[in-house]
Order: C-alpha cells, then sequence, then structure tokens
C-alpha cells in the first residue's frame, strides 16, 4: 500500500490501538502492522513526531516505563483522546462511504431517472 493512503487517518489509527490501553512507541507500531495484516508498516520517523502531537493536543498522556535498564515511554488514551478516536470512527465511515458510492455506483434500474 503507498505510504501517502495513510496520511490523514494516522491519528485514527494511533489511537484506535490504543484504545485496548498503554503502548510504548514499537508495540504501537507492531500492533498496527498486525492489525492491518502486514500492510500497514509505520516507520518511527512518522509515529513519535505523531505521538507528540497528540499528546500536545491533549489526545494522549504518557509515562516513562522501565524494563531492566531499558527506559521507554508508554503512551494512552486521555478521555479527551476517546472522544477523539469516536470522531475518527465517524469521519472513516462517512469517508469510505462516500468514496464507495463513486467507485461502486449503485446500479440504475431501467426505467428511473439518473
Amino acid at each position: 500500500m503507498r505510504a501517502d493512503a495513510v496520511r490523514g487517518h494516522l491519528d485514527g489509527l494511533l489511537l484506535a490501538v490504543l484504545e485496548p490501553g498503554p503502548l510504548h512507541g514499537y508495540a504501537i507500531i507492531t500492533a498496527v502492522q498486525q492489525r492491518s495484516g502486514g500492510v500497514l508498516d509505520l516507520r518511527t520517523g512518522t509515529i513519535y513526531p505523531a505521538l507528540n502531537r497528540l499528546e500536545r493536543i491533549g489526545l494522549l498522556s504518557s509515562s516513562w516505563d522501565s524494563v531492566g535498564e531499558r527506559r521507554r515511554r508508554c503512551y494512552e488514551l486521555t478521555d479527551a483522546g476517546r472522544e477523539g478516536l469516536a470522531g475518527e470512527r465517524a469521519a472513516w465511515r462517512e469517508f469510505t462511504a462516500a468514496i464507495g458510492s463513486v467507485l461502486n455506483p449503485a446500479p440504475v434500474r431501467p426505467g428511473t431517472a439518473t
């Protein structure tokens, strides 16, 4: 899939994979890849600026977690993030319905006006 196909939908993807609970960056990338059946392969250079932006606008919160000697930042949805995810889902349904109507129009029955 083309990388630009994700553009405009990245926020929704990130919010959706964080809905079940907190994850660190690499786990977020892995979750998107697994949920998409390997079709979507996000890069760290794409995901971390988006996570930081979503945190800055209040849709995510983060905290540091230690695993052995390694520290990693874990992200989770805020209440505003849950509302934002609901909005992203509604916008996605509207978008896919509109595109579907154009790409797969309903057949016109004989005798009906077009």
